[in-house]
């Protein structure tokens, strides 16, 4: 209780400003969901159970891509105590119910008590601890979650394999559409129930022996956090070194870098799989048509996640500042063009023989969206930086590089929303006159190169203490003409409009519009959800094209709130 109380103190305090607004805005999207979820009780067993599904999912996935989850208390900070690992887990335990989210999925887990009403008296008191239980799983298994992932960020190969899982869960999410066609065709599948997820509404239909297991599953994942406790509290930091100089020196560095550096090989590997994954998941329903696309959207993730390099890097950065005239930002862009380029060409030329097209526009948007890239990457990491913890200072949870969060995520939407619109004149150029887009990508991913680049150099020169100061205090520059990234300080309402568009944009944009104008295009009428496929004859393709522009229309109003504005 002793923890407990803690958090609740720091939260009393910290709840202010910036957070209470996040954390209302949370409050209010969970309370949807969690509405959502009570009412699947009433629809029935299974719908209910593929919900507790999913929110187990999100337990564990959501914090691993949201940089480590809440870590209001951190293990590190009762290592001298000598608490015992597992005294130590039942108290991070406990506090660990202290929160938004908590108190959000409990209320979702009251869909339990309504199934068990309906069926009888005794199935709604066995629905309160089966609640418990299930509660208790999901904290319990995103601890570990994130903890397994923190200990595999500790060496190369487990960087490589967490960034391969991640981006494949990642993108089976963004392509939820295609898994709710196959289940549609197929039912809700019945795994959901084999999933600890189920086991206590498995209790709450008659078969109390449920209770059991999943009262065993909660103290395994309590003794498996409890053994990740002791390791991280214990953990050595690694040391490292950047040096900067000519071009050929920095990229060396560079490349020895992206190929050591254990954030950078995860980052690599989330993009690839991401790619990957994302692309190949309409084959599941028949469809090839996106498979070509894998490496372009491998290099507007690469760009995605490496779009704070310089704020990662760290404090380094005095280095090439004390160096008169020095300036590493080419060698920066050469590596980053040497370490994304070859594996993108690959995906790209191999997925697009194999579906046989469509040549010039996936050219084109391969050698625009490289050019862009890597001249954004340095530019927006110098003009956007957001402090981050130097690499031989990281924690024992190597997932948080930076304590800004909110600011990490915002600068990876900027990145891609910039990314993609370079990209978009030679797409249009490529789908209206063929091989000529091809030109057009590698004129306007030439121009970027250098243009951006340039504009980072001018930056660094002009603003390089600022920016180290900002590294080493983990407060953003405030100076005339320094650019801030307008995320954390949103208002609630424009917060919501950019979560929600963000978040939920491209479900319009790409299966109810573009996807379904295919599909409406093939013939395939009165298809799954998508609505397109069941209008009137005359009405098919405006309902597409509704949707294509619902979905712009949310990511542009999305962006609109949240672009970078001068600081007063």
């Amino acid at each position: 209780m002793t923890m407990a109380q803690m958090k609740i103190a720091v939260l009393r305090h910290s709840l202010r400003g910036q957070r209470a607004q996040t954390a209302g805005t949370g409050a209010v999207l969970g309370a949807v969901l969690a509405g959502g979820t009570v009412y699947l009780g009433f629809l029935g067993p299974d719908l209910l159970a593929a919900g507790y599904a999913v929110w187990l999912l999100g337990w564990m996935l959501g914090p691993v891509f949201m940089g480590g989850g809440d870590e209001t208390l951190r293990p590190e900070y009762f290592a001298s105590l000598g608490l015992p690992a597992r005294r130590l887990a039942v108290g991070l335990l406990t506090a660990a119910f202290v929160g938004v989210a908590p108190v959000v999925s409990l209320v979702g887990l009251l869909g339990m008590v309504v199934a068990g009403a309906r069926i009888g008296v005794v199935n709604a008191l066995v629905a309160l601890p089966a609640a418990a239980l299930t509660l208790a799983l999901f904290v319990l298994a995103s601890k570990v979650a994130v903890g397994l992932v923190g200990l595999a960020l500790r060496t190369r190969a487990g960087a490589i394999g967490a960034g391969l899982v991640n981006g494949a869960i990642l993108a089976s999410l963004g392509q939820v559409w295609v898994f709710m066609v196959a289940f549609g065709q197929t039912g809700t599948p019945a795994a959901v129930w084999w999933l600890p997820s189920g086991w206590g509404l498995l209790a709450v239909r008659g078969q109390w022996w449920a209770l059991a297991p999943l009262a065993l599953v909660v103290l395994l994942l309590l003794a498996a956090w409890a053994a990740l406790l002791s390791r991280r509290a214990g953990a050595s930091r690694p040391r490292t070194g950047q040096r900067a100089s000519t071009v050929d020196t920095v990229m060396g560095k560079e490349l020895r870098t992206w190929s050591r550096d254990l954030v950078r090989n995860h980052g690599l590997a989330f993009a690839l799989s991401y790619g990957v994954c994302f692309a190949g998941s309409p084959l599941l329903i028949g469809w090839a048509g996106m498979l070509p696309y894998a490496g372009p959207i491998f290099v507007a993730m690469a760009a995605a996640m490496t779009a704070n390099q310089y704020g990662n890097d760290g404090t380094a950065l005095w280095l090439t500042i004390l160096t008169p005239g020095a300036s590493d930002v080419r060698g920066r862009q050469a590596a980053w063009l040497a370490a994304i380029g070859p594996v993108a060409a690959a995906l790209t030329v191999g997925f697009t023989a194999i579906v046989g097209g469509p040549w010039p526009l996936v050219l084109a948007l391969l050698s625009a969206l490289l050019g862009a890239a890597a001249g954004l990457v340095p530019m927006v990491s110098v003009y956007a930086l957001v402090p981050a913890t130097d690499p031989h200072r990281r924690a024992g949870n190597p997932l948080r590089v930076s304590e800004d969060d909110g600011g990490l995520t915002g600068l990876a939407y900027l990145m891609l929303a910039l990314v993609v619109a370079a990209a978009m004149p030679a797409a249009l150029v490529a789908v209206w006159f063929g091989w000529a887009g091809v030109a057009v990508g590698l004129v306007t991913g030439g121009l970027s190169w250098w243009g951006f680049g340039l504009l980072a150099e001018r930056r660094l020169r002009s603003h390089g203490p600022e920016l180290l100061q900002a590294m080493r205090t983990g407060r953003k520059p405030k100076g005339a003409g320094a650019v801030r990234f307008r995320l954390d300080g949103l208002s609630r309402v424009r917060r919501s409009i950019a979560v929600w568009g963000l978040s939920f944009g491209a479900i319009p944009l790409v299966p109810q519009g573009i996807v379904a104008g295919i599909f409406v295009a093939n013939g395939h009428l009165r298809h799954s959800w998508f609505l397109a496929t069941y209008a009137p004859a005359g009405w098919r393709y405006p309902v597409a094209a509704a949707f294509v522009l619902l979905g712009l229309a949310m990511y542009g109003s999305a962006l609109w709130v949240v672009k970078p504005k001068k600081a007063q």
